[in-house]
Order: C-alpha cells, then sequence, then structure tokens
C-alpha cells in the first residue's frame, strides 16, 4: 500500500496548529482564581500577545464555551473551561503529587520527609518517605500527633489562624524551625502547603536527630524546604511553576 508523503506545505500548517493550541492555552493560562475575569489588554500583557491575536483566539475559545466575553468587555472561563478542572479534581490523587516532591525532598537534604494534614487536635501523617541514613525519625503513615508540638503542627496553626506567639512569628517567617519540642532527640523544619483559593492543606517537612540536624543544618536546608512547599502549593492549585 502507497504511504502518503507528508509535503513541506502539510508539516507548515501542522506547525501552525501546534502553535495555536499553545498560545491559546497560555490564553486559558492567564486567569488565576483572583483574576475570574481580564481585559484584552491585560491577556496581551500576561501572554505576550498582540492583542489581536489575543482577540482572535479567544473568540474561537468562546465558540466551544472554554472562554466567554462579560458585558463590560473584559472576558472569563466558560463552563467547558470548568468541566475541565472538575475532571482534573475528581482524577486528582494527593499522593501522587507530594510523593515525587518528597522523595526529591529527601534526596536533597538527606533526611526524611512528610506531609501532614489536619484532622481534628490533631496531625497526620499522609505521605512519607525515610531518609538514606540508618539513623533516623520513624513516623509511619496515619499516626496522629499533637499540633502544639513540632514544627509541622505549629505550621498548620499558624497558617490557620492561631493567635499569639509563636504563630505571630512564624507567620511572619513563613516556616518553623523545632528543636526537640515534642521528642528531645528530634529536629524539624516545616512550611505550610496550600489548596486552591489559597486554602491551607498541610505541611511539608523534613525531620531527623538532634544530633545531626542542628540549628545550623536546619537553616540550611531552609531554601529546600520552601521550595518544597511552594511547588506543592502550586501543584494543588493546579498551576505551573513562576518561571
Amino acid at each position: 500500500m502507497k504511504q502518503a508523503q507528508v509535503t513541506t506545505e502539510d508539516a507548515g500548517d501542522q506547525e501552525e496548529g501546534v502553535v495555536a493550541v499553545r498560545r491559546a492555552m497560555r490564553i486559558l493560562a492567564a486567569f488565576g482564581v483572583e483574576d475570574p475575569h481580564l481585559t484584552l489588554a491585560e491577556m496581551s500583557r500576561r501572554t505576550g500577545y498582540h492583542r489581536s491575536t489575543v482577540l482572535r483566539l479567544a473568540r474561537t475559545l468562546a465558540l466551544d464555551d472554554y472562554m466567554a466575553q462579560r458585558p463590560d468587555g473584559s472576558w472569563r472561563l466558560a463552563r467547558a473551561a470548568g468541566w475541565l478542572g472538575a475532571c482534573y479534581q475528581a482524577s486528582f490523587n494527593v499522593q501522587d503529587i507530594v510523593e515525587p516532591v518528597l522523595r526529591e525532598l529527601t534526596i536533597a537534604t538527606g533526611e526524611s520527609a512528610t506531609f501532614y494534614v489536619r484532622e481534628g487536635s490533631q496531625r497526620i501523617c499522609v505521605v512519607r518517605v525515610d531518609g538514606p541514613k540508618a539513623i533516623r525519625h520513624h513516623v509511619r503513615v496515619g499516626a496522629g500527633l499533637p499540633l502544639n508540638l513540632g514544627s509541622p503542627g505549629r505550621v498548620i496553626l499558624a497558617f490557620s489562624g492561631e493567635p499569639g506567639e509563636p504563630y505571630e512569628s512564624v507567620r511572619r517567617q513563613g516556616y518553623m524551625m523545632s528543636l526537640g519540642e515534642r521528642d528531645p532527640e528530634v529536629s524539624s523544619i516545616s512550611a505550610p502547603v496550600y489548596g486552591l483559593n489559597w486554602t491551607l492543606l498541610g505541611a511539608v517537612c523534613i525531620s531527623g536527630p538532634l544530633s545531626r540536624l542542628t540549628e545550623d543544618m536546619l537553616q540550611q536546608h531552609k531554601p529546600a524546604i520552601l521550595s518544597a512547599a511552594e511547588r506543592l502549593s502550586r501543584a494543588m492549585m493546579g498551576t505551573r511553576p513562576a518561571r
């Protein structure tokens, strides 16, 4: 059977189609939780595309209900975009998102990494990746620990609005270190993780023996824990990392 040949013109059409799709996706990605509607000028600024290009693509997306124009001329996401979001949420698995980030955090720090969520007056270990070292802090998945002892629980309380100290300081810093608070032989550093609409989901943490994870070492690991918390938050929100 004779195979169809792809002409230069066909290849050019395919490439142009890919570019158009990527541009359309970038326009949809310009919207955010705090930006339910955008003007044509703002979409142009955020995407870097000319206004005429943005308008053409917006009108095309509107044909299938991915975007809609408001009476004031600004644009918003429409029903089809919402359906995609609902499908994403229905198929979302926290462990699939969290475990790879924790694994990378463990590789970067050499310590065990954990994701905790609040359940009543406790913090629950939801996902855990043990560090490579023989001597390490052990916590099993599903274990409940106090909220008011240890950096993960303190972070959850702080970013849930708990008044007073140390919570005011934790909110200002964006993280917390704990040295021997819950267990005299364990230290940790934790940061908050958010979901849609900046709702607090829990805390990501690395922990280990105090003899190894000194205050100086925790300070060295601070960029890694903050980066992991930001990546998890963006993944939970369904947004891409800033470039």
